[in-house]
C-alpha cells in the first residue's frame, strides 16, 4: 500500500469520529512522527510504497485512534513550552491553557533563587518549564500518584532540570515546609497548581478521548464540593508564602467568581482572574 492509499483509508475511518479537519491534522502528525515526513513531503511522497513494518505500525495507530485514544498517549509524548514530554495514562496531557498559565508566571518574573511549588505536578510540565526558564530557582513539585511522579522525574531528567519531587496528597498535607530540602526553611515565593476541577455534571461536555483515557483522579471533583483543592491549597499557600508571594491557579471556567471569592477569603490581595485565548476565565493570580 502506498502513502496516498493509506491516507485515504485513514481519513475514511477517522472522519466520522473526528471530523475532516481534525482527522487531517492527525494524519499530518502521524506522518511526521512515524514516517518522518513534513506535510508538504507527504503530498510529494503519495506514491511511495510503505514497507510492511511501517504499514503495521501505522495500522496499529489508526486502530487506536479509531477508539478515540489520544494521539499523545499512542506516541507516548506531548509538546509543551518548547519541550517534548513523556505522557501516559497516569498523567494528564498538557494543554494550551496550562501553557498560558506558565507564561503568566514567566511574564511576572522571578527573583534568582526563588522557591516555587507546583501542586499536582502530573507530567511535571509546569515545574520543569519554570525551572528551565528560571534555572537558579528552587522548584518543588508534589503529586499523590507514584506513577505520575515517575513520569515527571523522567521528564525532568530528559530536560536536564533539577526539580524536588514529593509523593503526597495535598488534601492530607498540613504543612508545606515538610516538602523543603534539608536545611531549606525559607517560605515559598510562588505556589502554582492545576488541580482537579471538572464537576461530574460537566462530564457531558467532555470528549470520549478524555473521559475514557485520561486519569479521572486528575480531572474530576464532586458536584457538592468542587473547590476542595483550591480551598486547601489557598489555605496552605497563605501560611507558607512570603509577603508579596504569588499564588497561581488554573481554574474551572464556570467557577471563576466562586474561586475568586474563595481565594480572597484566605487573606490574599490583588486577586486577578484572567481569560484564556478562547475568552474563558481559566486562570487566577493572588498576591499575599
Amino acid at each position: 500500500m502506498d502513502i496516498g492509499a493509506f491516507q485515504r483509508r485513514f481519513m475514511n475511518r477517522l472522519e466520522p469520529v473526528y471530523g475532516h479537519q481534525e482527522a487531517a491534522s492527525l494524519f499530518k502528525m502521524v506522518g511526521e512522527e512515524l514516517l518522518g515526513l513534513k506535510p508538504f513531503e507527504i503530498t510529494m511522497a503519495r506514491n511511495r510504497v510503505l514497507p510492511q513494518s511501517d504499514l503495521e505500525v501505522m495500522e496499529g495507530v489508526l486502530d487506536r485512534l479509531s477508539r478515540q485514544e489520544p494521539l499523545q498517549y499512542i506516541l507516548g509524548k506531548a509538546w509543551f513550552k518548547d519541550m517534548w514530554l513523556k505522557v501516559n495514562s497516569h498523567t494528564l496531557i498538557p494543554r494550551q491553557e496550562t501553557e498560558e498559565l506558565v507564561q503568566w508566571i514567566i511574564d511576572d518574573g522571578l527573583d534568582p533563587q526563588s522557591r516555587v511549588l507546583d501542586v499536582g505536578t502530573g507530567s511535571g510540565c509546569i515545574a520543569i518549564a519554570l525551572k528551565k526558564h528560571f534555572p537558579e530557582s528552587l522548584v518543588y513539585a508534589l503529586d499523590k500518584s507514584a506513577e505520575a511522579l515517575a513520569v515527571a522525574q523522567f521528564n525532568a531528567g530528559k530536560q536536564n532540570t533539577e526539580v524536588n519531587f514529593s509523593e503526597c496528597d495535598i488534601l492530607e498535607l498540613m504543612d508545606l515546609s515538610v516538602l523543603l530540602k534539608k536545611g531549606d526553611t525559607a517560605p515559598f515565593d510562588v505556589v502554582v497548581s492545576n488541580p482537579p476541577y471538572v464537576r461530574n455534571l460537566e462530564k457531558k461536555e467532555i470528549h470520549k478521548n478524555v473521559l475514557e483515557h485520561e486519569p479521572a483522579s486528575a480531572l474530576f471533583v464532586s458536584d457538592r464540593n468542587p473547590l476542595i483543592f483550591y480551598r486547601k491549597i489557598a489555605k496552605l499557600a497563605s501560611q507558607h508564602l512570603m509577603p508579596g508571594g504569588r499564588l497561581y491557579f488554573e481554574i474551572n471556567q464556570y467557577l471563576g467568581r466562586e474561586t475568586y471569592d474563595l481565594v480572597s477569603s484566605e487573606g490574599f490581595s490583588e486577586v486577578t482572574l484572567r481569560k484564556d485565548l478562547l475568552g474563558n476565565h481559566r486562570m487566577l493570580k493572588a498576591i499575599k
